[in-house]
């Protein structure tokens, strides 16, 4: 047994299901104060005095916040315990967002802000790998989409109920209740998420005394299947971020009916997460070929036939569904191709790299949006995503094992039977 495996008790050891839910109400809460602003933006901007353009730049300053700290503050934090941690970045989230609800002033938020985008950074850099150590590596896609369901669920109800809350009771209010709902998120996870112990005291249990380790083969890999979520995102933001006024003034959706449209991509992200986990996450190289293809041709499909409603709804709804799979299937790809005692940087890069193209992503739209219109940004979503492709065709070459490691394999295996 190689100094980073664990020990294979968790193979024949009950589904997780209990620490699994918890996880991703903890990810639900995490997602819903991220992206909280975005839906209370006229109510903040009346109530601080700035434009809604200001309060936008709130979700702006939380992303980049993220990427400035998540990996180094993991590295610093590598021997602490992870169950610990969660429990206390959620606290730190309470924090964050009880500052934002008694804000004086614009200047005060960005400040709260900043701190809940260091805590959420550190928060993902733990929980995209804790899943992987809860489970044996054939089960990994299952737990990572029943993790990253809170964050599906926090688009589809968290944001919404944050918003109608806000808009009714006041928008100080809505911050001020999820800083309760973090703590109790925060005393459930203390209380019923299983503690893991990182793979680095588990090998220096087994080598204490022994030379350096030597340098993680699989690092080369990792950084390409970032690569891989950073650019797929590009993409997708590119697009996303105005989707509104491409569905108005393109498809020719009426204002009212944007919501429900919305809230339909929503519930079809949903079920593609459902089936990441379900029949994709075996085999996530596979699945991220077929979701990547889907993806383009649904967007394509969508852009050739926006005047035609029920084909440009369809095409539509099958985005959201394709695209679904791509985020679980990313993380469920990323702990595939890390080794264990190095899933905690590699989730740390990944949270980089996914920040990176969110914000990167709405800075191309933008960008695009100015220079040829909104119709440009599809074409160039799909662009992107043959990029992407490509990528994902060569990490699957990067992480084939070679014909000679196979025939070595093979004989060795032989030998032993011969002995035997």
């Amino acid at each position: 047994m190689s100094v980073t495996e664990k020990t294979p008790s968790r193979t024949s050891a009950a589904f997780p299901w209990v620490g699994l839910i918890v996880l991703a109400g903890a990810v639900f809460l995490s997602v819903t104060s991220e992206m909280m602003p975005t839906g209370l933006l006229p109510d903040m901007s009346a109530s601080l005095g700035v434009s809604e353009a200001q309060i936008g730049l709130l979700v702006t300053v939380f992303a980049f916040t993220v990427v400035a700290t998540s990996t180094p503050l993991s590295a610093l934090t590598r021997k602490l315990p992870r169950h610990g941690m969660i429990v206390g970045i959620l606290l730190v989230l309470a924090i964050s967002n009880a500052l934002t609800a008694i804000a004086p002033n614009y200047g005060f938020v960005v400040g709260s802000r900043i701190l809940g985008g260091i805590a959420h950074g550190m928060f993902w850099a733990v929980v995209g790998a804790y899943a992987g150590h809860l489970v044996p590596k054939d089960q990994i896609g299952r737990a990572v989409s029943i993790t990253l369901g809170g964050g599906t669920l926090a688009f589809v109800f968290g944001v919404p109920l944050g918003t109608f809350a806000g808009h009714a009771f006041g928008w100080r209010l809505s911050f001020g209740i999820l800083a309760g709902l973090m703590v109790v998120g925060a005393l459930l996870v203390w209380k019923f998420l299983p503690a893991v112990e990182r793979d680095e005291v588990v090998a220096h249990k087994r080598v204490r005394g022994s030379e350096r380790k030597p340098r993680d083969r699989t690092i080369p890999a990792v950084v390409m299947v970032c690569a891989i979520a950073a650019v797929t995102m590009i993409g997708h933001y590119s697009f996303y971020t105005f989707v509104v006024p491409f569905m108005t003034d393109v498809m020719g959706v009426p204002a009212g009916n944007v919501s429900a449209l919305l809230f339909a991509y929503g519930i079809a992200g949903a079920v593609g997460l459902v089936l990441a986990g379900s029949v994709l996450g075996p085999r996530p190289q596979a699945g991220l070929v077929m979701a990547i293809i889907v993806t383009a041709l649904s967007v394509t499909v969508l852009s050739i036939f926006a005047g035609q409603p029920i084909v440009a709804i369809g095409a539509f709804v099958l985005w959201g569904l394709a695209f679904g799979t791509l985020p679980p299937l990313l993380q469920t790809r990323l702990l595939h191709t890390s080794s264990p005692s190095f899933r905690d940087t590699a989730s740390a890069l990944y949270t980089t790299a996914f920040n990176i193209g969110i914000g990167g992503g709405a800075l191309v739209g933008a960008w695009i949006f100015d220079l040829g219109g909104v119709t440009e940004l599809p074409l160039v979503y799909v662009g992107i995503l043959v990029v992407s492709f490509a990528l994902v065709l060569a990490v699957g070459r990067m992480t084939r094992p070679s014909d000679h490691t196979a025939s070595t394999a093979k004989v060795s295996s032989s030998s032993t039977a011969s002995a035997a």
